[in-house]
C-alpha cells in the first residue's frame, strides 16, 4: 500500500492516494463541513481507520484492469466555529477552493462535499466535474440556533449566518442557479445522503467550554439535504445514512452504511470515465475557420436567447428548441461575432456536438464550405465529379448516425443565392454553383442551423417563417467595454470612450475599426475624435480603411463602408428601383423622412405613375437590410453612418448630382408656404429642406427654379415665426437667383423683392423697405401697367411703410389712389378693394380721425359680412379693427362687446390656439386694462402669453408682446418689481432676436424707463429715456411720432424731478413738432399741450396753465366728444388749476361733472373715478 505523510491542519489539497499515471482516470476530492477537520472528519470515531485512504481507492478499480484508477484527495480550510479569529465568509472559502482545484480540471472529478463552489465563466472546470456527492449538506439552510452562542459576536458570525435556514442570500442564489450549473441530463450527476438519527446540539458547560451535549434534534432536514435535480429522484441518487449529522462520514472497516456509499461512488466513477472516453473517442468535428475572439464583450442576453432557442446543452424539457434560428441586423452590428462566441461556448459545453461553418456571401463560397465539410468528414463519394457534392453533404448530415451538429450559415444576405431560379445542370449532371442553394440545407431532428444575415427577408425564408433575433447596436456600457478591451494599454477617459461610441453609433465593427486605426497609427482616442469632428468626409474615410479582425471572411470586405457598399450593389442589381429609393433617401435629413418625398423619382419625372405596391416592396427590402426603420407615424429613419456611406457610393458611381437634383425637386414640391395652417408640416419638413439646400447648385433650370421656390417657402415659415433675419437671408438668395435665371423684370423676381421689403418693414428698417418698394412699384407700373393687381399691391405696401414712419399724409394719399383704382378695376365688393378701405381707415385712426376711421370700418365690416359671411376671417378682422377704433375713443363697452364676439367666433372657426384667436384675446385684455379692470386683464394676458409660448415659441415677437403687455398690467397695479423683471426679460430677448435697433427693442427700453419712473427712480429712468430718444432719432428720424413721444417722456421725468425749465423747453418742442407733423387737433398734440399746462401749473403759473387747459378741453370736446376719457381728464386738470387759484366754487362744479361722467362711463371702481371722488 502507498500512504502519504500528513501535517496537522491539512489546509489546501492533500493527496491520500495516487494511482500510477497509466491507471489514473478519475479524481476524488473530499471536503469537510463547517468546523470540521480535513482528515479527522472522515476517520472512524476514536480509531485510526480513514476510509478515504484505506478503502475507497481500492474500491474504485478499472473495469478492465481491476487496478485502482482514482486519485483521492482531501481539501482543508480554517473554519472553526468557537473562538475563531477568521473573517472569511462563504464566498472567500469558495474562491480559495476554486483556485485549488483548477489544476485538476483535465480529469473527471467527483467531489465529496459539504459545500459547493462554481465560477460561471470557468467552463473548463465545470466540464471536468462529473459528479458531486453531498453528505448532509444544508441546501435550504440548517438550524444554527445552538451555534450562535458559540460564535457570539466573533469575526466569523457572518459565515455561520450564511448557512442558516433563515434568510440566507447565498443559499437563495444557489437554489436559483443550482439546477443549471452543471448542464443537462447526462452531463453530470449529483448524489445526496441524508441523516436519519438525531444529533446532540452545542451546549456550554460550567467551565465555559462548549460541547455537543445539548438536546438532540435533526440538524439538517431530509428536504434540505436532498437537493438533486428532477431526473435524480431515485434511490441511485438519494440515500439515507443511519447516523447522526457529525458521524455521517465516519465509517469503519466493516460498516454496512459504507456499502451504500461505495456502491454509488463506484457507479459515479465508472460513468464519469465512460463519458469522458466517449467524448474523446467521438467523431465530433469543429470546422470553424476563426479562432476564439478574446476581445468579444457584452451581448449576454442574445447569447442566452441563442442557448434557449437552439437547445444545445440545455436540460430536456426545459426549453422548446428550434431547428433554425437567424441573427438579423445591419452589416457591422456584430452578428458573426455573436455566432462565433456561441459556437465556442457550445464546444466547451457540449463537445460531442459537431460544428460546421458555412460561408454564404456567394454561391461559390457556399460550395467551397460544403466541399470542406465533405472532405473533412470523408463523406462517401464526395470526390466523384459525377455526383452532386452539395446533395451528398446534405443527405450525409441528415443521417441519424452522423450525431448532433450545429451548422452556421454566415453572411446569408443575397436572397437570390438561396431562393433564385434553380441552376441548369451541367454536362456531368451536377448543378452549377449559382443555383437555388436553399434546397441543400439539411433537415435533422437532432441538429440545428444558425444563420447570420443582413437581409431579414432571407432570414425569414431560411428559418421557414420564424422571426429572427434582431441584433441592434450595442448599449453605452457594452460599446465602452469593447473599446476599453481593444485599446488595452492606450490611455483614455470614460468621457472619450462614451463620445467615441456615440459618434460611431455604438456599431461594433466601426468601433473595432477605430481601435485598429488608433493602434496602427499610435494616436489617442482624443486625437481620433478630433479627426472625426473635422468633417463627415473624415468619418467616411476612416470607415473605409481596411483592417484585420477576428471573424471576417476573406471573401467579404473588412471595412464598415465597404461592407455596406457590397449590400448596396446587391440591392441595385436585384431591384434597381430600390437602389434609387435608397439613393434618394440618403440626401434628405436622416430622420423622419416622409414617404411623400419618395414619390418623386425618375419614373414620376418621366410621367410614369409609381405603384404604391412597388414603393412598399422597395421600402421592405431596405428595412430588411436594416438600412432604414419606420416609426409609428410611418415616417422613415436612416442610420447616420449608412447615410454617409450611401453618399460615398453615389459619388463613386457618378450619380450624386442626379439624385441631389431629385431630392431638391422632391422637397420643393412637397414644402408648403409657411403660415399658421402649414406650420406643423413646415416644421417637420424643415430639416429636409436644410439638407437639400446645402447641396451645391446644379445647372438644371428646373432645379434652380425648385431651389428658389423652396427658399421662398422656408422664408415664409421663418417670417411666420418672427425669425426675420433668417427670412431675410433666404429672401435675398431667392431675389438674386430669380434675377439671374428669370431677369430683373420677371413677375416672380419682383415678387421676391416685395417679400424682402416686407421683411425689412417687419424689422423696422423702413428706409430700406421704402427704397425696395418704390423700385418694385415703378417696375410693375412699367411691366404690368398702373392698374395691374400686383402694381396696386405694391402701392399698398409702400403706403403701409409710410404709415409705420408716421408719414400719414403720404400714406393716406397713396391709399386713396389704391382704393379708387381697386374700385375701378375690381369693383366695390372685391376683397382687395375692401382691404384698401381697411388700410385707409387704419391711417385715419393713427391720425386720431376716429370718426372717419369708424365710418370706413363699418362699411368694410358690412360688406365683408354680405360678401363672405359673418364667420369669415376677414369679416372678423374688420370687426376687430372697428373695436380698436371704439377703444381709441374711450368707448370701451362697445369695444368690449365687439371683441368678445370676435374672440368667440375665432375660437369656433379657427380654434383656441390660432394666432388670430390669441390676438383677439390680447385686444380684449387691453380693453379691460383701459377700464382699470386689471385682474381680468392680467388673467387673459397670462393665458395669451402661455398659449403663444406653446404655439409660437418663447422668442416669437407676438410672445414677447404678450409679456410686455402683462408687465404694463403689473405696472398699473403698482407691482413694480414683477413689471421690471418681465420688462428686463423682454428687452434682453428682443435685443437677441430682433437686434439693438429694432423699434420693439427700443419700445422695451422705453417701457422699462416708465417703470423706473413710476417707482421714483428718476435718474435711471432719465438715463434710459435719453438712450431711447437718441436711438429713435438715429433710427426713425427727428419727426417720427415715436421719437417725439420719447422727448415727451423725458420731459415728464424732468418735471418729476422739479426741473421745470428743462421740462418746459422740451414740452414746447414736442408740442410744436406734433402740430407740424400730426396737426393741431391730433390727440397726441392735445396731450402735449396738456403736459405743458401741467408744467406751468407746477411752477404756479396758473393763468398760463388755465389758458392752455381751456384750449385743450374745448378741442377735445370738438374732436373726441364730451364723454371721451381724455376730455374728462381735461376737465379734471382745469378744476385743479381753479382750485389752486382759489376759485373753489368753479372747481367744485367741474369736479362734480367730472365724477358724474367717470361713474357713468368708467364705472365707480375705475381708478380715475376713485381719484376724483377722493379729491371731492
Amino acid at each position: 500500500d502507498q500512504y502519504v505523510m500528513l501535517d496537522d491542519n491539512f489546509y489546501g489539497i492533500t493527496t491520500l492516494y495516487a494511482p500510477p499515471l497509466e491507471d489514473h482516470k478519475v479524481d476524488v476530492v473530499a471536503i469537510s463541513g463547517l468546523g470540521g477537520h480535513a482528515f479527522g472528519s472522515f476517520k472512524e470515531r476514536d480509531e485510526n481507520y480513514m476510509w478515504l485512504r484505506d478503502a475507497l481507492p481500492f474500491d474504485l478499480a478499472g473495469e478492465d484492469t481491476y487496478r485502482p484508477m482514482a486519485r483521492v484527495m482531501i481539501y482543508g480550510y480554517e473554519s472553526a466555529v468557537a473562538q475563531s479569529r477568521s473573517v472569511q465568509n462563504l464566498e472567500d472559502l469558495a474562491t480559495s477552493f476554486h483556485n485549488s482545484i483548477r489544476a485538476l480540471a483535465n480529469a473527471p472529478t467527483t467531489m465529496i462535499t459539504l459545500s459547493k463552489s462554481k465560477k460561471e465563466d470557468d467552463r473548463q472546470l465545470v466540464r471536468a466535474v462529473y459528479g458531486i456527492v453531498f453528505f448532509g449538506v444544508p441546501h435550504d439552510g440548517m438550524d444554527t440556533s445552538s451555534l450562535i452562542p458559540m460564535v457570539g459576536d466573533g469575526p466569523n458570525r457572518s459565515l455561520v449566518d450564511s448557512i442558516s435556514r433563515i434568510n440566507s442570500q447565498i443559499l437563495s442564489i444557489q437554489q436559483q442557479e443550482f439546477h443549471t450549473a452543471l448542464g443537462s441530463e447526462g452531463d453530470s450527476e449529483i448524489v445526496c445522503f441524508y441523516e436519519t438519527v438525531e444529533s446532540p446540539t452545542a451546549a456550554q458547560g460550567a467551565d465555559g467550554k462548549w460541547s455537543m451535549t445539548g438536546p438532540a434534534t435533526t440538524l439538517v432536514t431530509t428536504s434540505s439535504a436532498t437537493h438533486c435535480r428532477p431526473w435524480e429522484n431515485g434511490r441511485e441518487h438519494v440515500c439515507a445514512i443511519a447516523r447522526t449529522h457529525s458521524d455521517m462520514v465516519k465509517f469503519g472497516p466493516e460498516d454496512h452504511e459504507y456499502d451504500k456509499v461505495r456502491e454509488r461512488l463506484r457507479g459515479l466513477a465508472g460513468r464519469a470515465w465512460g463519458g469522458r472516453r466517449r467524448i474523446q473517442n467521438s467523431s465530433a468535428k469543429f470546422l470553424v475557420p476563426y479562432r476564439y475572439n478574446p476581445d468579444f464583450v457584452g451581448r449576454s442576453e442574445i447569447l442566452k436567447n441563442l442557448q434557449q432557442q437552439l437547445g444545445c446543452g440545455r436540460p430536456q424539457g426545459a426549453i422548446t428548441s428550434r431547428p433554425r434560428v437567424a441573427l438579423h441586423g445591419l452589416g457591422g452590428v456584430g452578428k458573426t461575432q455573436i455566432a462565433l462566441a456561441y459556437v465556442y461556448w457550445l464546444q466547451e459545453t457540449c463537445p460531442e456536438v459537431s460544428v460546421f461553418w458555412v460561408h454564404a456571401s456567394s454561391a461559390e463560397r457556399f460550395r467551397q464550405s460544403y466541399a470542406s465539410i465533405a472532405q473533412e468528414c470523408q463523406v462517401p463519394s464526395y470526390d466523384d465529379p459525377k455526383m452532386d457534392m452539395l446533395l451528398l453533404v446534405k443527405k450525409w448530415l441528415e443521417r441519424q448516425d452522423c450525431g448532433r451538429w450545429l451548422m452556421v450559415i454566415d453572411n446569408a444576405d443575397d436572397i437570390q443565392v438561396f431562393f433564385g431560379q434553380p441552376a441548369e445542370p451541367t454536362d456531368n449532371g451536377t448543378s452549377s454553383p449559382d443555383g437555388n442553394l436553399g434546397r441543400y440545407l439539411p433537415e435533422s431532428t437532432y441538429s440545428t442551423i444558425l444563420i447570420t444575415t443582413r437581409n431579414k427577408q432571407t432570414g425569414l425564408k431560411l428559418t421557414q417563417g420564424k422571426g429572427p433575433i434582431e441584433i441592434g447596436k450595442m448599449d453605452e456600457d457594452e460599446s465602452s467595454q469593447l473599446l476599453r478591451t481593444a485599446l488595452n494599454g492606450v490611455s483614455t477617459t470614460t468621457a472619450e470612450l462614451s463620445t467615441l461610441s456615440s459618434r460611431l453609433e455604438h456599431l461594433p465593427l466601426a468601433l473595432v475599426q477605430a481601435t485598429a486605426f488608433m493602434q496602427e497609427n499610435t494616436i489617442s482616442a482624443s486625437d481620433y475624435l478630433q479627426i472625426l469632428n473635422k468633417s463627415d468626409q473624415n468619418l467616411v474615410d476612416l470607415l473605409s480603411g481596411e483592417f484585420e479582425t477576428v471573424g471576417r471572411d476573406s471573401g467579404t470586405p473588412r471595412a464598415v463602408a465597404e461592407t455596406w457598399i457590397l449590400s448596396f450593389e446587391q440591392i441595385q442589381q436585384q431591384d434597381a428601383f430600390t437602389g434609387e429609393i435608397l439613393s434618394l433617401m440618403s440626401l434628405f435629413d436622416r430622420q423622419a423622412i416622409p414617404p411623400k418625398f419618395l414619390s418623386y423619382n425618375k419614373q414620376q419625372h418621366a410621367g410614369e405613375p409609381m405603384s404604391e405596391i412597388q414603393l412598399t416592396k422597395a421600402l421592405g427590402i431596405l428595412k430588411a437590410f436594416s438600412f432604414i426603420t419606420e416609426d409609428k407615424d410611418r415616417n422613415l429613419d436612416m442610420h447616420r453612418l449608412v447615410q454617409l456611406v450611401t453618399r460615398k457610393w453615389l459619388v463613386n458611381r457618378g450619380t450624386m448630382q442626379r439624385f441631389t437634383g431629385q431630392a431638391l425637386l422632391a422637397v420643393s414640391q412637397a414644402y408648403p408656404y409657411g403660415n399658421y395652417e402649414n406650420r406643423t408640416v413646415c416644421g417637420v419638413y424643415l430639416p429636409h429642406a436644410y439638407a437639400v439646400l446645402e447641396s451645391e447648385d446644379t445647372e438644371s433650370k428646373d432645379e434652380r427654379a425648385a431651389r428658389a421656390s423652396l427658399l421662398h417657402c422656408v422664408a415664409g415659415f421663418f417670417s411666420y415665426q418672427g425669425r426675420w433675419k433668417e427670412a431675410e437671408m433666404l429672401q435675398v438668395q431667392v431675389m438674386e437667383m430669380r434675377k439671374k435665371v428669370l431677369g430683373d423684370e420677371h413677375p416672380d423676381t419682383m415678387g421676391s423683392m416685395s417679400n424682402l421689403a416686407l421683411t425689412y418693414q417687419s424689422q423696422g428698417r423702413w428706409k430700406e423697405a421704402e427704397t425696395l418698394q418704390v423700385q418694385v412699384m415703378e417696375m410693375r407700373k412699367k411691366v404690368l401697367g398702373d392698374e395691374h393687381p400686383d402694381t396696386m399691391m405694391s402701392m399698398n405696401n409702400l403706403a403701409l411703410t409710410y404709415q409705420s414712419q408716421g408719414r400719414w399724409k403720404e400714406a393716406e394719399t397713396l391709399q386713396v389712389q389704391v382704393m379708387e383704382m381697386w374700385k375701378k378695376v375690381l369693383g366695390d365688393k372685391h376683397p382687395d378693394m375692401m382691404m384698401s378701405m381697411n388700410n385707409l381707415a387704419s391711417t385715419y385712426q393713427s391720425q386720431g380721425r376716429w370718426k372717419e376711421a369708424e365710418t370706413l370700418q363699418v362699411q368694410v365690416m358690412e360688406m365683408w359680412k354680405k360678401v363672405l359671411g359673418d364667420e369669415h376671417p376677414d369679416t372678423m378682422m374688420s370687426m376687430n379693427n372697428l373695436a380698436s377704433t371704439y377703444q381709441s375713443q374711450g368707448r370701451w363697452k362697445e369695444a368690449e362687446t365687439l371683441q368678445v364676439q370676435v374672440m368667440e367666433m375665432w375660437k369656433k372657426v379657427l380654434g383656441d390656439e390660432h394666432p388670430d384667436t390669441m390676438g383677439s384675446m390680447n385686444n380684449l385684455a387691453l380693453t379691460y386694462w383701459s377700464q382699470g379692470r386689471w385682474k381680468e386683464a392680467e388673467t387673459l394676458q397670462v393665458q395669451v402669453m402661455e398659449m403663444r409660448k406653446k404655439v409660437l415659441g418663447d422668442e416669437h415677437p407676438d410672445t414677447m408682446m404678450s409679456m410686455n403687455n402683462l408687465a404694463l398690467t403689473y405696472q398699473s397695479q403698482g407691482r413694480w418689481k414683477e413689471a421690471e423683471t418681465l420688462q428686463v426679460q423682454v428687452m434682453e430677448m428682443r435685443k437677441k432676436v430682433l437686434g439693438d435697433k429694432h423699434p420693439d427693442m427700443i419700445r422695451s427700453m422705453n417701457n422699462l424707463a416708465l417703470t423706473y419712473w413710476s417707482q421714483g427712480r428718476w435718474k435711471e429712468a432719465e438715463t434710459l429715456q435719453v438712450q431711447v430718444m437718441e436711438m429713435r432719432k438715429k433710427v426713425l428720424g427727428d419727426e417720427h411720432p415715436d421719437m417725439i413721444r420719447s422727448m415727451n417722456n423725458l420731459a415728464l421725468t424732468y418735471q418729476s424731478q422739479g426741473r421745470w425749465k428743462e421740462a418746459e423747453t422740451l414740452q414746447v418742442q414736442v408740442m410744436e413738432m406734433r402740430k407740424k407733423v400730426l396737426g393741431d387737433e391730433h390727440p397726441d398734440t392735445m396731450m402735449s399741450m396738456s403736459n405743458l399746462a401741467s408744467t406751468y401749473q407746477s411752477q404756479g403759473r396758473w393763468k398760463e396753465a388755465e389758458t392752455l387747459q381751456v384750449q385743450v378741453m374745448e378741442m377735445r370736446k370738438k374732436v373726441l366728444g364730451d364723454e371721451h376719457p381724455d376730455m374728462i381728464r381735461s376737465m379734471n386738470n382745469l378744476a385743479y388749476t381753479w382750485k389752486s387759484q382759489g376759485r373753489f366754487k368753479d372747481a367744485l362744479t367741474l369736479l362734480q361733472n367730472c365724477l358724474h361722467l367717470r361713474q357713468q362711463i368708467l364705472g365707480p371702481d375705475h381708478p380715475d373715478t376713485i381719484s376724483t371722488r377722493t379729491t371731492l
